[in-house]
């Protein structure tokens, strides 16, 4: 399958329930929303209710978090129909999931748990990644997913991974810096070493998120503002690349909207002068 990068549309935010009121009583300065796919496999319901008129004034995309294309169990093609069936209804501009595995056999875990970085792994995620975009008939972006753990069998980093199974594949990735530093400060690498390795032409989108910090180690929550070397690392990216697509991210702990649109606003203001620059260039 032939990979194209999405278009650039600017900066967006993940839809939650929460504020459909206030968006669509406000229409904000959003340029478009993310909506997580499996809220909307039942058609009908307050979600759609508030989607369908949410989606005639803003694009739309989606971002999974239950195809686990890294389990080595069989490939679920029922959540595979019901996920092509959403994405004929919403029509999203592009669709992304998790690089990970969450289930294997009977056992199904409630985390995005990290797959070990091996040659049998690559290749194990080149099939299952050409089965399930045959299936559905599109490209899937893939999200590096935060890390409490390592492999002793891994045989690279996960940087070395993400880089090789874009050279084999030419899958895009949804690159989540606040992921990155998670597992950075979890991990005990620098994160800038990780996103110097990312080919640029591979990065289709990026999520910037909050985390709780324990001290001697930090839990990827979602549910605080961004912190400020999360602020850094992205101020950094956008000096280094070409506009893209960027989002906040926020799953607990909501605040009030005009909290979540002011990240959006500092997000833009970050990336605005290099991202200018660029496109005069």
């Amino acid at each position: 399958m032939k990979f194209s990068p999405p278009p650039y549309i600017g900066f967006g935010l993940g839809l939650r329930t929460c504020y459909f009121e206030e968006i669509l009583t406000t229409e904000p300065n959003v340029d478009w929303f993310e909506v997580i796919s499996e809220n909307y496999f039942v058609s009908g319901g307050k979600p759609w209710y508030y989607l369908s008129q949410i989606k005639e004034r803003y694009p739309i995309v989606m971002h999974g978090v239950s195809m686990s294309i890294g389990s080595t169990t069989d490939v679920n093609f029922d959540y595979l129909s019901k996920l092509k069936q959403t994405i004929e209804r919403i029509q999203p501009l592009w669709i992304s999931d998790h690089l990970c595995f969450s289930s294997l056999g009977d056992f199904n875990s409630h985390d995005l748990l990290p797959m070990p970085y091996t040659e049998e792994s690559l290749e194990h995620l080149c099939k299952r990644l050409s089965v399930v975009q045959d299936f559905l008939e599109r490209p899937l972006i893939l999200e590096n997913v935060s890390s409490y753990l390592t492999y002793q069998a891994s045989e690279m980093s996960e940087w070395e991974f993400l880089a090789e199974l874009h050279s084999r594949t030419g899958c895009q990735f949804l690159l989540d810096i606040n992921n990155i530093y998670v597992s950075a400060r979890n991990h005990q690498f620098d994160p800038n070493e990780f996103l110097n390795a990312i080919p640029a032409s591979s990065i289709a989108q990026i999520h910037l998120a909050g985390h709780s910090d324990f001290g001697t180690h930090i839990i990827d929550t979602h549910d605080q503002p961004i912190c400020n070397e999360v602020w850094q690392l992205f101020a950094n990216f956008a000096k280094t690349h070409a506009p893209v697509n960027t989002m906040i991210e926020r799953d607990d702990n909501f605040p009030a909207f005009a909290e979540i649109i002011s990240e959006l606003e500092q997000a833009r203001t970050l990336a605005s002068r290099a991202w200018s620059l660029h496109e005069h260039a």
